[in-house]
C-alpha cells in the first residue's frame, strides 16, 4: 500500500483541498512553493501513463478548479502542472503557482513548512473553490 493510499483512506492525515470518487488532492508537505497541491487516482498504479484511460480523461477536468483557485489564492503568473512520479510509486500531478519555468524546478531545495502555513495554504485555496 501507497503513502498516497494510505492518505486517501485516511490512516495518514493530509491538508486536503478536494476529493470525488476517483480522485484526491492535497497539499504537497514539502512543496515547491507555497500552494504546491498533488492530485492523486485513488486507484494503485505506479506510473502516470499506466493509468487507466478512464482517469487520465478525467484528471485534468478534475484538477481545473484546483488550478484556477490555487491561481486566486496565490499571486502567480499560472498555475503549473508536472508529472514527475519518482518519490511515491503512485501516479500523481503536480499543481504549483508559477512565476516561471523554474518554479517547476524539481532538484530544487523543497520548502520546509509549518503545520500552520501548510493550514493557512489549505485555507487560502478552499475559500475558492
Amino acid at each position: 500500500m501507497t503513502l498516497f493510499t494510505r492518505i486517501i483512506n485516511g490512516e495518514i492525515p493530509a491538508y486536503k483541498v478536494a476529493e470525488n470518487d476517483k480522485f484526491y488532492a492535497f497539499l504537497d508537505i514539502f512543496p515547491l512553493v507555497h500552494g504546491h497541491v498533488l492530485v492523486v487516482p485513488k486507484i494503485e498504479v505506479d506510473k502516470f501513463f499506466e493509468v487507466p484511460d478512464t482517469y487520465l480523461s478525467e484528471i485534468l477536468v478534475f484538477a481545473k478548479p484546483i488550478a484556477k483557485a490555487i491561481e486566486q489564492a496565490f499571486p502567480c503568473d499560472r498555475v503549473g502542472a508536472a508529472v514527475i512520479g519518482l518519490e511515491i510509486p503512485h501516479a500523481h500531478l503536480h499543481l504549483a503557482p508559477i512565476n516561471g519555468s523554474d518554479d517547476l524546478n524539481f532538484t530544487r531545495p523543497k520548502l520546509k513548512l509549518s503545520p500552520e502555513e501548510l493550514k493557512t495554504c489549505q485555507e487560502k485555496i478552499l475559500a475558492y473553490l
